[in-house]
């Protein structure tokens, strides 16, 4: 159950004011995706003006629909896929069917973009493969996300955000070193396959845009997890050595980690020899540490890491965070709050940049909307419309974008395009 007076006490989404018209208001893609990564990839797109038509199985939709928090008010719009579907169109298909499988070549006929996060074979099952798309519309940008791949040994793996990040190596970095890596609380894989794939997908367009060809894209989610490694995957590579698990510590600089002051902990990070002494003389008063000939010089404070921590430890505990954070500020030494995601939502930060907002909902009034990071001056996102309902934009479509007449999308549904059609539906058709 949402809680509706939470959502009514956010401030209602003020969209930027655009200079022109939507950057990508004459983009239309056919939205084959579901979950995470796929369905991110389209909602930036579709965020900026893209007409994102998404291919939705009747009556059960993406499966992300059912993710909690689900209401029973909308029950097939649970949090999570009302996060990642904004600014969509929904067309209830039965691909199954030879009716729904030709409205869909229809489509992609007439589109820019197609995206598709299928299992392997899915697409080619339904006939839709690249090779048969293209021949439909050369122009066409083919985007696959995929766990490892469309080729090679790996091709049938199915691959989810936990397993890639435990096969790259990425968990084995995190954590504490008394204990098995951990992964990340968030879908971190996921979405930065999102940013790879949109990436992708615009520089596919911009390759049409100079010769009038569109292009196969695979982004593969094994092969963004690689990337999000960071530069450990190139120190190993150049000397073999393995990342440690380092807790909140870096390896790389000191002192850099979470401290508690009389109230609330708080991460530092000295990235370098001048922060340091800025935090020692201006915010702990401590000019004799600050200015030490050893602990002065990064490789040899890290040797010193434990000595500087308890120093640390033992100042910060004697005020609140309230006393430390202007101090720190004022010294411009990187510092935040360890928060937890309601504090972070609820914060000054957020509110100041606007990223908590609330947007009409045609059932329950208003939901919460999380804004898109991307800031163009010109032409900036267009005003964010909630997830759609499974197939609310089905007749929509129909009409507006491929021309279909009530006597057309009658006889759609009979041949059991949008699922099995009832007698009445039948007999209406005939």
């Amino acid at each position: 159950m949402f809680d509706q007076q939470r959502i009514e006490a956010l401030p209602v989404h003020q969209s930027a004011p655009a200079c022109g018209a939507a950057v990508l208001g004459e983009l239309r893609v056919i939205d084959f995706t579901h979950f995470v990564a796929g369905p991110l990839a389209t909602q930036t797109l579709a965020d900026f003006g893209a007409d994102v038509i998404k291919i939705e199985a009747p009556e059960r939709g993406d499966d992300f629909r059912h993710y909690p928090t689900v209401d029973p008010a909308i029950p097939a719009q649970g949090g999570p896929f009302l996060w990642a579907n904004r600014n969509k169109k929904s067309l209830a298909l039965d691909m199954k069917s030879e009716a729904g499988l030709q409205v869909a070549k229809e489509l992609i006929a007439q589109a820019d973009v197609l995206v598709e996060n299928f299992s392997s074979g899915v697409m080619d099952r339904f006939g839709l493969d690249y090779a048969t798309c293209a021949s439909l519309n050369p122009r066409l940008v083919y985007c696959s996300i995929s766990a490892y791949g469309r080729e090679g040994p790996y091709a049938d793996r199915l691959g989810f955000d936990p397993i890639a990040q435990a096969e790259s190596g990425f968990i084995s970095m995190n954590g504490y070193t008394d204990r098995q890596g951990v992964r990340t609380g968030a879908a971190v894989m996921d979405v930065a396959t999102a940013m790879s794939a949109t990436n992708a997908i615009l520089l596919a367009l911009m390759a049409r845009n100079r010769d009038g060809v569109g292009q196969k894209v695979e982004v593969a989610l094994f092969d963004t997890a690689i990337l999000m490694t960071g530069f450990g995957a190139m120190q190993h590579l150049t000397t073999g050595y393995d990342p440690k698990r380092n807790g909140n510590v870096s390896p790389d600089t000191c002192p850099s980690g979470v401290f508690m002051s009389l109230d609330k902990p708080f991460y530092i990070n000295c990235g370098n020899d001048k922060i340091f002494q800025r935090l020692f003389e201006q915010v702990l008063e401590r000019p004799d540490i600050a200015f030490d000939p050893v602990l002065s010089q990064r490789v040899r404070r890290l040797e010193q890491r434990e000595k500087i921590f308890q120093i640390m430890d033992e100042a910060f505990a004697k005020q609140p965070w309230g006393y430390w954070a202007p101090r720190l500020r004022s010294a411009t030494v990187p510092h935040g709050q360890v928060r937890t995601l309601g504090e972070a939502l609820a914060s000054d930060e957020v509110r100041s940049r606007g990223l908590v907002t609330r947007i009409p909902h045609p059932v329950k009034g208003w939901i919460p909307n999380i804004a898109n990071p991307l800031r163009l001056d010109r032409t900036p996102a267009v005003q964010p419309k909630a997830a759609p309902s499974i197939g609310q934009h089905t007749e929509v479509v129909l009409r507006e974008t491929l021309g279909y007449d009530e006597g057309g999308i009658a006889q759609l549904r009979a041949q059991g395009a949008f699922g099995v059609p009832s007698a009445e539906q039948v007999r209406v058709a005939a």
